[in-house]
């Protein structure tokens, strides 16, 4: 088993959005966090991954992504199987909603502030107040690659591909996720092999950061 663990960021997010998993995993694991470059396809950004483990000096390692970093876990597993020990989906889907391909046009020409509100009332519950670090880095993140990002998740589709998951697999999913929702998530566990589900109670789609302690209580169950 490895004791590497690599941490796939969200779309509009940075390698910081994982802060709040640092300090559980870090005395059990090697952690590697990283940013998507701007990329077009699911595909290339699994590639990346892997290249990432090629100079990183890492043969195996367990996964875990959220949103976009899930989709890019998800195609690790089939591209790469051989160098994935576990596999953790948090807040992720086979085939997200339409509208990436509109956002990609909105980011290019004007950056990310029109959509900072929106987005982070999704990212968000209402309860949750300490949102300033995530409005800086959707704000700060790259208009190109994000909008390349948008382009790869538009034609992201999975369906009829969750049975070649051979991974051991852990599907995290946010009670009160509006991008993500529950259901979507049964539909992952119902398609992986003996993948299973926790649901994370009182937390929008960035689960790890609103609700950290039961995200990393289900994260370490599953590494």
């Amino acid at each position: 088993m490895s004791d590497v663990v690599i941490l796939s960021n969200s779309l509009g997010t940075n390698r910081d959005m994982w802060q709040p998993q640092l300090a559980a995993l870090e005395p059990r694991f090697r952690v590697v966090r990283y940013e998507h470059r701007g990329r077009t396809s699911i595909g290339e950004l699994a590639q990346d991954v892997v290249e990432l483990m090629d100079a990183s000096g890492v043969e195996r390692a367990s996964f875990c992504g959220l949103s976009l970093g899930g989709a890019v876990g998800m195609q690790l597993a089939v591209r790469a199987p051989e160098r994935l020990d576990r596999l953790v989906l948090a807040c992720t889907t086979v085939r997200f909603p339409s509208g990436y391909l509109e956002r990609a046009t909105l980011v290019r020409e004007q950056g990310t502030a029109p959509i900072v509100d929106v987005t982070l009332d999704r990212w968000f519950t209402p309860r949750f107040r300490e949102r300033d670090p995530y409005r800086r880095m959707l704000l700060e993140a790259p208009r190109e690659e994000y909008a390349r990002c948008c382009e790869a998740i538009a034609a992201w589709d999975f369906r009829g591909r969750l049975s070649e998951i051979a991974a051991p697999t852990l599907v995290v999913a946010a009670a009160e996720d509006p991008v993500t929702p529950p259901e979507q998530a049964e539909e992952l566990v119902a398609g992986i092999p003996d993948a299973r589900l926790v649901v994370v109670p009182e937390a929008a789609h960035l689960a790890n950061v609103e609700q950290a302690d039961a995200f990393n209580d289900a994260l370490l169950g599953a590494l």
